[in-house]
């Protein structure tokens, strides 16, 4: 009793609480977490008296046990957004989205599908009948083409610009090109097809490209049935049918929903038919859907995207001209000339000295567009693809052990506990193991840290495929960042 100060200040302010027993020390409740739950499964909330060690109050006092919150008005802990956020001064602070009636919406476009099945050559008749590129240049083409023994090749030199495309005929890097209409605006992404010359038969390219656009967030699948006017098909409906009865089924797996994820549309890349007009009346008559432009410009369904949430840009490449400059891709939040970011997963903080929306400088970026940063503070050296830009009072996540939702699409055995394949992201299980097909929760485990998030919060930064062989064999979503 002699080490006891009766004069002492009481932790509990509750003046009919029970007096301190020596040997049972007061322990205060626990402050609270540095950051908010974020784990995908609820949380329960521990109960402060857990926590205490002196004696239980009587029962008549038992309405009494919370008084020590009462007292926390007093000493007001900080929530975790005022202890990030206060501190932060003027050029942190991130930017306020506001609406000036200049943006359009961005819709990206990604052609994929297997070699030889004319990606670029219709991404290129988008271009001519869209405006973007001449017919003077247009003609140019077709005499470079035609001089080389490559008539039927000159649409697709819009998309593939460098030598070695021209010269195979194959697209060896991701074109991308842009058109505008009245209310959008289309980024093009023609990507390279490659391996056998087989479509969607098992090994062929389109099988394993619906996998990965599935992966990386595609919300709507555009089926292009190209070559319809070919001698060997002369715009029949059953060869259109067919094709659409071997993809729907497969594509259902994959997630795409048939009714609203999903449209055929026949066309005919070398003389653009239903490409923005119909052909006549003759050819494809049994088709009474729209064109293809119409249909992304007036059916697409609008995407939402969250502009004023906390940056998010995902960085694809990186190069050094007068500067670090970084391509990629903004999936959450503003950004404007002058802001100060922070590059995860080095949390290395930069200035933003000069902004390019599809290669067109301006002052503003906003979710959904494809952009360049010139940034300062940073070297080339310092960042690779996959890294993460974000708002400093909001910063992404890294980790190496994470818990996912994996469905398995191929696999030649069954996946157990210790079994490595490769994981590709932006760049502990009950059940014994999984196979072909199945779906499960499991606990993967990288060799280095990355970024990632929880696919319910920010769900572009928490998709991933998993490849083996050269093989994709499954894709999964993560639930919860463990470590």
């Amino acid at each position: 009793m002699s080490n006891w100060n009766v004069n002492a200040n009481s932790f509990v302010p509750n003046v009919n609480a029970p007096v301190f027993v020596p040997g049972q020390p007061y322990t205060p409740p626990a402050p609270p977490a540095p950051e908010p739950a974020e784990d995908w499964e609820a949380q329960a909330d521990p109960s402060p008296q857990e926590e205490q060690t002196a004696p239980a109050p009587p029962a008549e006092e038992a309405p009494e046990a919370p008084a020590p919150e009462a007292a926390a008005p007093q000493k007001k802990e900080p929530t975790p957004e005022e202890d990030v956020i206060a501190p932060l001064a003027k050029k942190f602070q991130r930017t306020v989205y506001v609406e000036d009636g200049t943006h359009k919406e961005h819709i990206n476009i990604v052609f994929v599908g297997h070699v030889d099945a004319g990606k670029s050559t219709i991404g290129g008749q988008l271009m001519f009948l869209t405006g973007m590129v001449d017919k003077r240049t247009l003609e140019k083409y077709e005499r470079e083409a035609k001089e080389k023994g490559r008539e039927s090749w000159y649409l697709s030199w819009c998309m593939d610009t460098n030598d070695e495309e021209r010269e195979k005929g194959k697209t060896v890097e991701v074109g991308r090109a842009y058109f505008e209409t009245e209310k959008r605006h289309f980024t093009i992404l023609d990507a390279p097809g490659h391996k056998s010359f087989t479509g969607f038969d098992r090994g062929g390219q389109t099988r394993e490209h619906s996998m990965l656009v599935k992966t990386a967030g595609v919300k709507h699948l555009v089926i292009l049935v190209n070559k319809m006017d070919d001698p060997t098909v002369k715009w029949e409906e059953e060869r259109f049918k067919e094709i659409e009865g071997k993809l729907t089924p497969y594509l259902r797996k994959l997630g795409f929903n048939p009714k609203t994820d999903l449209t055929y549309i026949p066309c005919s890349g070398l003389t653009g038919s239903f490409i923005k007009d119909r052909p006549s009346a003759s050819d494809g008559s049994w088709y009474t859907g729209p064109c293809f432009i119409e249909f992304i410009d007036v059916l697409l369904p609008s995407y939402k995207r969250d502009f004023n949430g906390p940056v998010r840009c995902i960085v694809c490449e990186k190069y050094s001209e007068m500067g670090t400059v970084i391509i990629g891709k903004m999936e959450s939040g503003c950004v404007q000339k002058g802001d100060t970011l922070v590059v995860m997963p080095n949390k290395h903080p930069v200035q933003v000295l000069q902004i390019w929306a599809d290669d067109v400088e301006t002052e503003r970026v906003v979710a959904g567009d494809n952009i360049k940063f010139k940034l300062k503070g940073i070297e080339e050296s310092e960042l690779q693809a996959g890294f993460i830009i974000c708002s400093p009072d909001s910063l992404a996540k890294t980790g190496r052990v994470f818990d996912a939702e994996v469905l398995v699409l191929e696999h030649k055995s069954i996946i157990a506990s210790g079994y490595s394949c490769v994981l590709h992201i932006q760049s502990a299980k009950r059940a014994k193991f999984v196979k072909q097909d199945e779906k499960c929760i499991m606990r993967l485990e990288s060799g280095e840290p990355f970024v990632l998030e929880p696919f319910k919060e920010y769900p572009y930064l928490g998709r991933f495929t998993l490849r083996d062989e050269g093989k994709t064999i499954a894709i999964g979503k993560v639930l919860k960042v463990i470590e």
